[in-house]
């Protein structure tokens, strides 16, 4: 309905300025909008979304069907029931109608009547569908939330195991959504991969408590287990058609790869490593450096900042270090805002 009003606006479109007066005049009760043009008629409907639009075909330079195709194209305006006012009574004139995506179709001259009794039943289900898609809306969003809230707390799960705040998961995820914007990656896909860097290292389920938490440098067979993690995390996560969980898994099996191909578990190199698991991997080094583990105590930024850089196009990929330098006072505060509790 339009702003400021309870009674539902309709837009009433034809060239014949008659036509106009007379169904304005049937539809007295209802806020009114005229337009004696397709273009006009576009115009008003994207600035003012009506709840229903009456539809004039036979109209110079742009027809009726064009203005209904063009309005069923644009997303603002897609949704508003279209019924055409024609005196086009032939059969196939109706059905080109609800082809384009008019929702009824009203032979001139008018009845009064009809006219009120369609314009009633359409905005009554108009009505009803916005109320459905407002509770689909809202039942979908919860459902995310929830589901976000899982991945989170196993990413924590898995962290508990050799981290005993389990905030690593937070920080990291947030530096990898700064440097994925940085690096021009859309608000959708960067907001995936905030929820789904979290389940990095949730394979380390899998690993032995003696080898997660030895306060020295594994030796060569424990590496060889605690390097599993990756794959193990994998097939935790499994295969996918949400595409929050297939980059939850990408994240997992790709965030020990190296930029020279060094890296484990299948030694891919350069840019055949996803670019979620290349942003990962400078994110979960570098909490990890400047903060306290079993096996080391925290690294001081600087130091942290200069390996980081040192290992530019050999760990790391040059073009993310580079937006992980570029951003540095941002993911700096984000660390300080997500501390580890005293």
């Amino acid at each position: 309905m339009t702003q400021g009003s309870d009674k539902p606006t309709i837009l009433i479109v034809d060239d014949v300025p008659d036509n106009i007066t007379v169904l304005s005049s049937i539809l007295v009760d209802y806020n009114l909008k005229a337009a004696n043009n397709g273009a006009k008629a576009l115009e008003i409907a994207s600035r003012f979304k009506p709840d229903i639009i009456l539809l004039d075909i036979m109209m110079p330079e742009m027809d009726g069907y064009t203005v209904c195709m063009r309005l069923k194209r644009d997303f603002k305006t897609k949704d508003i029931p279209v019924i055409f006012v024609t005196a086009m009574d032939e059969v196939s004139d109706e059905a080109r109608g609800f082809e384009l995506g008019a929702v009824d179709y009203i032979i001139k001259p008018v009845s009064p009547p009809i006219v009120r009794a369609r314009v009633k039943t359409h905005l009554h289900l108009y009505d009803q569908n916005r109320a459905l898609e407002h509770l689909v809306h809202e039942r979908t969003k919860a459902l995310n939330k929830s589901r976000l809230e899982i991945i989170r707390r196993l990413g924590l799960a898995a962290e508990y195991k050799d981290n005993e705040t389990g905030m690593h998961v937070i920080r990291m995820s947030y530096y990898c959504k700064v440097m994925a914007t940085a690096m021009g990656m859309g608000n959708a896909e960067a907001e995936l991969l905030l929820h789904a860097s979290p389940m990095h290292d949730i394979g380390k389920i899998g690993i032995p408590d003696s080898i997660l938490s030895k306060p020295g440098k594994l030796d060569a067979k424990e590496r060889a287990i605690m390097e599993t993690h990756t794959e193990i995390g994998a097939r935790i996560i499994g295969e996918h058609d949400s595409a929050l969980l297939d980059m939850a898994r990408t994240v997992a099996l790709t965030h020990h790869e190296k930029w020279d191909g060094t890296g484990y578990p299948r030694g891919l190199k350069g840019e055949d490593i996803p670019l979620v698991g290349r942003i990962v991997a400078i994110a979960d080094v570098f909490d990890a450096l400047v903060s306290n583990r079993p096996y080391k105590k925290a690294w001081p930024v600087e130091k942290a900042v200069a390996l980081i850089k040192e290992e530019s196009g050999k760990h790391f990929d040059p073009g993310v270090v580079n937006v992980f330098v570029a951003n540095l006072d941002e993911i700096l505060y984000l660390s300080k805002l997500n501390a580890d509790p005293d």
